[in-house]
């Protein structure tokens, strides 16, 4: 049938009829109007759910096309004036001056000055691999016991970081101290449930259909049909998907976000299915990112992934960071972040005295953003030195994102340490449950996550409809 005949039916089908008073849905209307003015005002005032932290995501999104090299100085007169608003509940007001702001940034011109302007933009997986030159890839068994291990190693030690961080992520080093002192464990009693590894689920559903043949519109498809909501850059693209807006165009449309941390905080499941092969850990990772993220957002997924990829066959933890680093296109704004961390990891005598210099020099982003946290990943694990408890304890130190930040450098040192490396008082407190808001997987066992991606991946490389990875 046509669509005019569906809906030819459809009309021909209904009978009028009178309906009473309680029928009536116009009261509905008052419902609607309630929802929205609350999704309005979370974006000028929220507090994130896990620690209290406070947010503007709509200063945030100002700030983030600035850091992108955009002219955004209209925008930023209208923030005082929106501020007001949301002080007097002036929701009639409100509502103009947000519709205004993002008016401004969607039609924000390049601010050629900017230093943004002075690095490449990737726009394309084979640009990227052009760009650099990828380790080879290691002869390693997903059929042993070891990679059991190190799966298992990898994905407790991720969701025992991210438990950690969520009661921390969104201070500065010097609050974090006065309220916790130093800190070195769980703040509170941990739970599981945050937003990090969410997507991560979604890529693994759409990794078991496909195997190492996945692309873009396959995890996205995931996305749409398993998650409820997103924040920033993820809940702009999967607004853009439920329009029919697909990969890339999803990443970056009207997404001020899409240089910010999500892509970067998912980048270890891409590493965990590739182990030993960087390069393909890095394409799959380009393909999940440009789903909500564009250039350097995406490349910091890259860079997470690679890190995990080469924990399944380097134990030393600087010679991972220094080697994924060689990884980045060495032209990206991305790459002088990373590497300017690691500058001062070699010319300082500790975390915090590197940290300081990187805090400085990254203090106009957003704690949510990439950059910061990309910094604070490189100190970590070069101070930590594969010790599970140091490299924490720095993690949580730093402050920014801490959940994003210690799940993914806590996967690449519980699959170097295994299990075993972690330590009782990490894992006695999670036990076996890990809670999500993922349609279908919203209460699950790790061990069952950890049993299904060594399914994924040994099926993927059994089946001959799949590449192996280490083939590509």
């Amino acid at each position: 049938m046509r669509a005019w005949e569906y809906a030819k039916e459809l009309i021909q089908k209904s009978k009028p009829r009178v309906l009473s008073e309680e029928e009536q849905t116009w009261n509905m209307m008052e419902v609607f109007e309630i929802r929205e003015d609350e999704r309005l005002k979370m974006l000028w005032y929220s507090r994130v759910p896990g620690s209290g932290a406070e947010e503007r995501l709509v200063i945030g999104a100002v700030q983030s096309m600035y850091n992108r090299g955009m002219d955004v100085s209209k925008a930023e007169k209208l923030i005082p004036v929106g501020i007001k608003a949301f002080e007097n509940n002036d929701m009639v007001e409100l509502n103009k001056i947000t519709c205004n702001i993002f008016h401004e940034l969607y039609k924000a011109k390049k601010n050629m000055n900017s230093e943004y302007w002075k690095f490449k933009e990737y726009n394309s997986w084979e640009e990227y691999k052009n760009s650099v030159k990828f380790m080879p890839s290691y002869s390693y068994n997903v059929f042993s016991d070891d990679y059991k291990a190190k799966i298992a190693g990898g994905w407790i030690a991720q969701i025992c970081g991210g438990a950690m961080g969520t009661a921390l992520e969104g201070y500065t080093t010097d609050n974090l101290r006065e309220v916790f002192g130093e800190i070195r464990g769980y703040v509170r009693k941990p739970n599981t449930f945050n937003d990090d590894i969410t997507y991560e689920l979604a890529f693994l559903k759409a990794f078991e259909k496909k195997g190492y043949n996945v692309t873009s519109e396959d995890i996205a498809m995931e996305w749409v049909a398993l998650i409820p909501f997103g924040w920033s850059a993820e809940d702009v693209a999967l607004r853009n998907l439920k329009q029919g807006i697909f990969p890339p165009e999803s990443g970056y449309f009207n997404n001020p976000y899409c240089e910010w941390i999500g892509a970067q905080m998912r980048g270890a499941i891409c590493g965990m299915v590739a182990p030993g092969n960087p390069e393909e850990a890095a394409r799959l990772a380009w393909m999940d990112g440009i789903i909500s993220h564009y250039n350097n957002g995406v490349i910091g997924e890259i860079f997470n992934a690679i890190m995990v990829s080469l924990s399944f066959v380097e134990n030393d933890v600087r010679k991972i960071i220094k080697n994924s680093i060689d990884m980045i296109p060495n032209d990206s704004e991305y790459y002088s972040v990373v590497k300017y961390a690691l500058d001062m990891c070699l010319n300082s005598d500790g975390w915090e005295k590197a940290w300081k210099y990187c805090e400085k020099k990254l203090e106009r982003y957003n704690w949510v953003h990439a950059y910061p946290n990309a910094a604070a990943e490189v100190i970590a694990l070069w101070f930590g030195e594969g010790d599970f408890d140091e490299t924490m304890h720095i993690i949580a130190m730093e402050g920014q994102d801490v959940d994003c930040n210690a799940a993914q450098i806590g996967t690449i040192i519980g699959i170097i340490k295994g299990k075993e490396g972690i330590g009782d008082k990490w894992i006695s407190p999670i036990g076996d449950e890990l809670t999500t808001y993922v349609r279908g997987m919203k209460h699950m066992k790790i061990s069952d996550l950890i049993e299904w991606t060594i399914q994924c991946v040994t099926l993927a490389n059994k089946n001959k409809r799949f590449k192996s990875y280490n083939q590509i």
